[in-house]
């Protein structure tokens, strides 16, 4: 079954590249982002591991975690985070987990129950549909989810720039317009009525009645 967001994010213990973990105990009380991908040694995937390898100051800055999985064993990830380096620049800074027994991959919804065997019989193609992004609370609730084609590269900016609307809004009772970046104009949510808008807001522009704009607040 798949997963919803504001469901809890199932829980797991595997073996990375860092060691092995628990992922709540992992999570603490800091955000999570994790990423999977179908396969080592892929030529997007490579990209894009390298790409938050260099991004990483950015979700630290956020007080969010980063984690990758891939349908490999360990000592694969070893290797990949070599070639990485090479062509990306950066090797991986944070854990890769081995999903190599797919637990992980049919926990989260991205592989069917039935799929079983040696992970180094299945190819990428087979597991194209482990290409997901979850943005995961400090309560391990599902935030955000995102699946992509194994052609597209993910846009990472993207994510950071949800996570920080998920942190706005989750701090303060706004919610943030199309395309917005943060420092924008936001929106009052639509759970404040007008006398509470004025108690915590004072005054606003309201274009309709049901759309109430006021600066960022704390900025």
């Amino acid at each position: 079954m798949a997963l919803q967001l504001g469901q809890e994010a199932p829980n797991f213990d595997a073996e990375t590249t860092e060691g092995k973990i628990n992922f709540h105990d992992w999570i603490g009380d800091s955000w999570a982002v994790l990423f999977s991908h179908p396969k080592d040694f892929t030529p997007v995937c490579t990209t894009e591991l390298g790409y938050m390898a260099n991004a990483k100051p950015a979700f630290d800055e956020r007080g969010v975690k980063i984690i990758g999985l891939s349908v490999d064993p360990l000592d694969k990830h070893e290797d990949w985070a070599k070639d990485i380096e090479e062509t990306q620049g950066t090797a991986p800074n944070y854990p890769l987990i081995s999903d190599a027994d797919f637990a992980i991959s049919k926990a989260y919804g991205m592989l069917g129950a039935e799929v079983d065997g040696d992970a180094a019989d299945r190819t990428p193609a087979d597991n194209q549909t482990v290409r997901n992004v979850f943005v995961v609370g400090p309560d391990k609730k599902i935030k955000l989810i995102l699946v992509y084609p194994m052609t597209t590269g993910r846009n990472f900016d993207e994510v950071l720039r949800v996570i920080d609307s998920l942190q706005l809004t989750a701090n303060h009772k706004v919610a943030t317009p199309a395309n917005w970046k943060n420092g924008e104009d936001v929106i009052i949510a639509g759970s404040v009525n007008n006398e509470q808008a004025k108690e915590i807001f004072g005054e606003w522009e309201e274009p309709k009645p049901y759309i109430r704009i006021v600066p960022q607040p704390g900025k």
